[in-house]
């Protein structure tokens, strides 16, 4: 190691790595600043990285506590009006006007653990809630047709997450001096993309149905925004130099585009209780407004102050989100009159969502590197869920629902692992409304992917949901 114990007037920011965080869809950026001390000289050579991590799950479902009760396996039953955000298709099932809204409460841990410095590992949590979904659908009949059409509102990706905690390095010097540096870390990102959807739907004949719903993301008329703040402050001792470090970063982003989900509902297939559904979500390019703000103070108590560096930044910069295409079918058979089971199968293809930056680069914002340069291969999620009413009335009906879940999140060469179940019970009178409650668990291990790879980090997953739904017939 090089003699370090004469001060430079010049300051590296050398434990730096920049993080994005949207999705389908969020960004975020995560900067680590660090202090100028010869152990860490490693770090330097860290590759800026530009990477989405979305804390809720990156792959797109629909809303609803009857259907998360379900394990998410909604696509071929669909039948009410939270059908937009399922199968567009569904919506020819229903006979009558229908009003829903659906609420959700979140209980996110992240256990992390960063390797190179246990003294940061820990366990990090966040509690939320927010309006999931609202929808007003209207049957009509046209040209001897019997249709659909409906606005919703449906809250897609969150992006809450706080982490807090210390940071320590040292080294020794060639002459035996020591340099060294304790730092704290407070990170924080709130916001969420969310979707207006307008969808209308075709009973082609009795058994067959087509729908279509359009998408629009938009900053200007819902929340399709996220802030990430960070601030870290320490100090240490550079060789014979005792400093003080202070550091605020600030990103905001904000999030414009438009997609369509295509989708079909085939009933009483082969003269058969089964029915099949299929559901193509478009891929779109997003528009990013990205604006930046960094500050950093660092002061030798010691000196004279025109040894303190300070130091900021900001810009405001235009940049693209390529977001991907995704392809689910569903099948649901019907064993008796109380006896459902269903079973969804949904494929993302990951390969295609890229980062644009303001220069033009292409990036993956799942590695953070080119997209040449990464290795991303199409996910897969798995859904199966079954609803068995366990008792019923000429005027109510009691229904029961269960499901299991594989919810991979994209990663470089496979992806990780992310398993759960939920279960779900309700209400519901035949001619006036049905209440349902729904609870959720998502779970994996080693979760993070590439995130802070110079630190060796890997983080475990839990999360419990909470979902309640009220759907109004008119």
């Amino acid at each position: 190691m090089k003699n370090r114990t004469k001060l430079s007037t010049k300051t590296e920011l050398i434990f730096r790595v920049p993080i994005f965080m949207v999705p389908v869809f969020i960004i975020l950026t995560v900067i680590f600043g660090g202090a100028p001390f010869s152990y860490a000289q490693d770090f330097e050579t860290q590759e800026t990285m530009q990477r989405i991590e979305i804390p809720s799950s990156p792959n797109p479902v629909g809303s609803g506590a009857r259907a998360l009760g379900m394990g998410g396996a909604f696509i071929s039953i669909a039948d009410d009006a939270t059908a937009a955000s399922w199968n567009p298709a569904g919506l020819s099932i229903l006979d009558r006007p229908e009003v829903s809204l659906v609420g959700s409460l979140f209980h996110r841990m992240e256990e992390n653990s960063f390797g190179r410095h246990p003294e940061a590992d820990g366990e990090e949590t966040v509690t939320d809630t927010n309006l999931n979904y609202f929808s007003l659908a209207w049957p009509f009949r046209l040209w001897d047709r019997h249709m659909t059409v409906s606005l919703s509102y449906q809250h897609l990706y969150e992006f809450t997450r706080k982490w807090n905690f210390p940071i320590r390095e040292s080294g020794t010097n060639e002459d035996g001096t020591v340099d060294s540096y304790s730092q704290n870390l407070d990170y924080q990102t709130e916001g969420s993309l969310t979707a207006l959807g307008l969808a209308c739907c075709i009973q082609i004949t009795p058994r067959f149905s087509f729908g279509l719903t359009m998408n629009i993301w938009d900053d200007d008329l819902t929340e399709n925004r996220w802030e990430s703040k960070q601030f870290q402050w320490g100090g240490g001792w550079f060789g014979a130099n005792r400093f003080t470090e202070d550091i605020r970063i600030y990103d905001n982003y904000s999030f414009s585009g438009i997609n369509f989900n295509f989708g079909f509902l085939w009933r009483d297939v082969a003269d058969m209780p089964l029915q099949i559904g299929m559901v193509m979500k478009t891929p779109f390019a997003a528009d990013l407004e990205h604006k930046h703000s960094f500050y950093s103070f660092t002061q030798y108590p010691d000196l004279p102050s025109r040894h303190d560096i300070p130091h900021s930044e900001s810009y405001q910069r235009d940049e693209s989100l390529d977001m991907p295409m995704s392809v689910g079918i569903g099948f649901a058979y019907r064993f008796s009159d109380i006896w459902t089971a269903s079973l969804d199968i949904y494929w993302t293809k990951w390969d295609d969502f890229i980062l644009t930056d303001s220069s033009g680069s292409e990036i993956s914002p799942i590695t953070g590197k080119s997209s040449e340069a990464s290795d991303i291969d199409p996910t897969y999620q798995i859904r199966a869920g079954a609803e068995y009413l366990f008792h019923q009335t000429d005027t109510y009906l009691f229904p029961l629902t269960f499901g299991v879940f594989y919810d991979p999140i994209p990663a470089q060469g496979s992806p990780a692992d992310v398993f759960g179940f939920s279960i779900g019970t309700g209400i519901a009178h035949k001619k006036y409304f049905s209440f349902d409650l729904a609870y959720q668990y998502r779970f994996g291990d080693d979760t993070a992917g590439l995130m802070l790879e110079a630190l060796n980090f890997s983080q475990d997953l839990r999360e419990h949901t909470l979902y309640s739904s009220f759907v109004l017939y008119f």
